[in-house]
Order: structure tokens, then sequence, then C-alpha cells
């Protein structure tokens, strides 16, 4: 086994499947912050994501009118900008979800006929 070749594959499949993830956690209509978002992720989905790859994915997400973010006033401490999903957000990542749902029947088919 390539250790090397399969730690960059894992890299990339998680890099390629965050848009997806982020938008499908979104679809539930409630509102995360991006601390909150980051372990809800890693909650789901047990990927390990940093702030610095997360804000940069919701700023594309923002500028694609599929995420939209508003900044909501704190008791304590600094505003909080929170990020919820747009209809055109809800409309793509159900399209999303239908290839990944084909996708993944077809490697599953794949992978058991091995």
């Amino acid at each position: 086994m390539n250790k090397e070749f399969i730690d960059k594959w894992i890299s990339q499949l998680k890099k390629g499947s965050l848009s997806f993830v982020v938008l499908g956690i979104l679809a539930y209509d409630r509102e995360y912050y991006g601390y909150d978002l980051i372990q809800e992720v890693k909650k789901k989905t047990a990927i390990d994501i940093a702030e610095g790859t997360l804000y940069p994915l919701l700023i594309r997400l923002k500028n694609e009118g599929l995420v939209e973010s508003n900044w909501v006033p704190q008791e304590t401490g600094i505003p909080r900008k929170y990020y919820k999903i747009t209809k055109e957000g809800q409309s793509t990542f159900l399209e999303m979800r239908t290839y990944w749902t084909s996708l993944n029947q077809h490697l599953t088919t794949l992978t058991h006929a091995l």
C-alpha cells in the first residue's frame, strides 16, 4: 500500500465533498455561527475542518448565492456572523444530493464486485 498516495486521495476526497457537506448541514434551515458549523461538520462527518478552510468556502458559497450571512449582536463581546442557506442553495443541494446518491450507488456496486 502506498500510504502517501492514500493520504493525498483522502484529503482530496474531503476537499471535494466539503461544499456538499456544508450545504447539507445548512439545508435544515438553521443558522450557524462559523465555529458552530465547524463543530457540526466534525460531528456529522468526522472531517476535521479548520477555520482557514471553512471561511473561504463560506465566502465562495455566498458569492455563488448559495448561502447568506448576517451579523448578530451578542450580549457580551463582538457581533457574530451567522450563515444560512438560500433558496438557490437549497435547490443546488438537492441536485448535488441526487448526483451524490447515484455516484455512491455506482461506487458501492464497483467495490462489491471486487
